[in-house]
């Protein structure tokens, strides 16, 4: 009787992939958002994660699979972690870190804008009233701080309606690992 395989795992999936293919993509989608202000290194590594069918690669992975050095991984998972775009986590019985991209990658990154656009919001009325809001400058503070707290506003409210709109979509969201 044969032997049932078992079904191939994300990272069986990940090496059988055209590796051409996939780099152009990962090259392109980088270049996009390097384009949108992103450091390249960073982007390349997000590039990389999203095209990974397990969402998650090693920093070995990654240094390979972008034939960049260890040090370059390191300073782009930094960032990118600060900005909440992945996360990093233990690999199960090893001591080396993955890095992880979710699926609700976006909604977070912009979610964590919150805590920049209240310090934004904070030294613009400080400079509105130290330099008088009856002055030229005082009137271009206010309404730029009056912007933020638009967007801010709109911005929970989009959140908001992503997710609601996302679950109906692709289901209720799993809770995410930390």
């Amino acid at each position: 009787m044969p032997k049932e395989s078992a079904p191939p795992s994300d990272r069986d999936r990940d090496r059988d992939r055209d590796g051409e293919r996939v780099g152009r993509f990962v090259e392109q989608f980088a270049s996009q958002l390097v384009e949108a202000g992103m450091p390249r290194m960073p982007a390349r590594i997000f590039a990389a994660l999203l095209a990974a069918d397990s969402g998650a690669l090693t920093s070995a992975q990654l240094g390979e699979q972008l034939q960049v050095s260890p040090a370059a991984v390191s300073g782009a998972v930094r960032y990118l972690t600060q900005q909440h775009m992945v996360s990093r986590e233990r690999e199960p019985g090893s001591r080396r870190d993955i890095f992880r991209v979710h699926s609700n990658q976006w909604y977070e990154a912009l979610a964590n804008r919150d805590g920049i656009l209240k310090r934004w919001e904070s030294a613009l009325s400080d400079g509105v009233a130290s330099l008088g809001a009856d002055t030229p400058a005082g009137r271009r503070l206010a309404e730029t701080l009056a912007f933020f707290e638009f967007v801010e506003h709109e911005l929970a409210q989009m959140l908001e309606r992503w997710r609601v709109h996302r679950e109906s979509l692709f289901g209720k969201q799993a809770p995410r690992r930390e």
